[in-house]
């Protein structure tokens, strides 16, 4: 019996971490993936063209603003986007079988609704996951997944909870839902990720799709399956996998020494890419004073000697008064270390790396592009398009690919057994 192969449609697609864990796993095909990000559309192109030989990659990445979804379902031809023929036309008369991606997490988390004097109460990205729904309105997927960050439990945008919004949403297009958000909460270093990062992933059920009569009336099994992802197989991938560490991760990586050596390309300082690093993609370093290289040797062989005098969130606030004569609210060094799970990879790493220090105090810089890649699990031959700032945003908000292949081996599990 051959297997059997589920359609897919990636929204939110970023660099497509959920797309490629998904294509790996083997049970699925993408046939369309939407952003708007100019380097994470160019990323998703090359990784469709080069790893899963999609002859048309360039239409299949649309890069367009979901807010615009009748567009985006019918075509567009835009003096921004350009043209496109849209997703019904790509879609053709092949199911959609499962829609997947996540709005952008900024208004939802902690963080940002810390620095926005607003709490991000005005941000559009509140209420992005309409467009999503209205995707999965028109479609009809069998099931979707829905990944976010944990400040959406407690956002609260207009004084209405969110999850509620989100929730009713789900429910009023025909999906099964978990009818509490904080029990799809994963860490995915529970999983073999070298990395802790906490996220929520949403399963829905379409209801039309999983019914069985019972009595001469249809009756939708669809909280079965949430059940079973929820409290069986997710469980299970979690017993079954191996604790993965820093070390695990990025070890064997060859070594780069920051360079003081700096060019200047439209206004930006670059490090001269050393001759050590040429062999391996996204793997360069970037540029770090004298002074930052100091404290970064510094923090690194503090731990490394077992002494740990800078260990603590007040003695790290205090060396950067020291070193920098400002004063910090947060602590703004973080080294990770060799044996232990990596701190979460944010796309605030494209501004600076002071929180991702390499632990090794030879090398004295923060983490590249492909260490931070490493941590997210992205295979080697994933190419990150962009200049390098893009490239560690887009790593960043990107789901860690090899959680992704979990998620699509659990539901390959259960479409497997339910869709006869």
């Amino acid at each position: 019996m051959s297997k059997r192969i589920y359609n897919t449609i990636d929204l939110f697609a970023g660099c497509g971490g959920l797309m490629d864990g998904f294509m790996q796993e083997g049970s699925y095909n993408t046939l369309a993936a939407v952003e708007w990000e100019k380097y994470p559309c160019q990323t998703l192109v090359n990784r469709l063209e080069t790893r899963w030989k999609h002859k048309a990659a360039v239409k299949e990445v649309i890069r367009f603003d979901i807010q615009r979804t009748e567009e985006l379902i019918a075509g567009f031809n835009d003096p921004e986007y350009g043209k496109n023929e849209g997703l019904d036309n790509l879609v053709g008369d092949k199911s959609v079988d499962i829609v997947i991606g996540g709005p952008p997490c900024q208004a939802y988390s902690l963080a940002g609704r810390i620095r926005d004097p607003h709490g991000m109460r005005d941000d559009y990205r509140n209420y992005l996951f309409e467009s999503y729904v209205r995707i999965l309105n028109h479609f009809h997927p069998k099931i979707f997944i829905f990944e976010n960050v944990m400040g959406m439990l407690s956002a609260s945008p207009d004084g209405v909870p969110i999850v509620e919004k989100i929730h009713a949403a789900f429910n009023a297009v025909g999906y099964e839902v978990i009818d509490d958000f904080k029990k799809a909460v994963y860490d995915v270093a529970d999983f073999g990720i070298p990395q802790h990062r906490k996220r929520i992933i949403i399963l829905g059920v379409c209801r039309n799709y999983f019914k069985k009569q019972k009595d001469g009336v249809d009756i939708s099994y669809a909280k079965e399956i949430l059940s079973e992802f929820y409290d069986v197989l997710m469980p299970y991938e979690k017993t079954k996998a191996k604790s993965r560490t820093v070390r695990d991760a990025i070890g064997d990586l060859p070594i780069i020494l920051p360079s003081n050596e700096v060019f200047v390309h439209n206004g930006r300082r670059f490090s001269h890419t050393p001759i050590e690093s040429r062999n391996v993609l996204n793997h360069n370093p970037r540029f770090h004073n004298k002074r930052d290289q100091d404290v970064f040797r510094l923090l690194c062989e503090d731990i490394e000697s077992g002494k740990n005098r800078y260990v603590t969130i007040d003695a790290l606030k205090a060396l950067y008064t020291k070193v920098t004569g400002r004063k910090s609210n947060i602590h703004k060094y973080y080294v990770l270390r060799w044996d232990e799970q990596s701190n979460t990879i944010p796309a605030h790493l494209y501004k600076d790396g002071m929180r991702h220090i390499h632990p090794d105090p030879k090398q004295a810089r923060s983490i590249t592009v492909r260490e931070a890649a490493r941590l997210q699990t992205f295979a080697d031959d994933f190419e990150f398009m962009g200049p390098t700032m893009a490239q560690y945003k887009m790593i960043g908000n990107a789901v860690p690919s090899d959680f992704a292949k979990i998620i699509a081996k659990v539901l390959q599990r259960i479409l497997d057994r339910y869709l006869v």
